[in-house]
């Protein structure tokens, strides 16, 4: 399995730091890496990043039957 870099926001950071909310930054800190987690997979299964046409992209578009 590849190795992924995940970004955390710097506002996302002070939300969970020193934001009043304290259940809106933890909410948000699992999204942000779940969603950055399963980009990285859907560039990696399709071979391409997202709008990117290589000849190597694998999904549906691209499959003739």
């Amino acid at each position: 399995m590849a190795q992924n870099q995940i970004t955390v926001d710097s506002q996302l950071l002070h939300q969970l730091f020193l934001g009043n909310t304290e259940d809106a930054g933890v909410a948000k800190l699992p999204e942000s890496v779940l969603n950055q987690v399963l980009q990285a997979q859907a560039t990696e299964q399709l071979r391409a990043e997202p709008y990117e046409r290589t000849e190597e992209r694998k999904d549906i578009e691209t499959v003739r039957i």
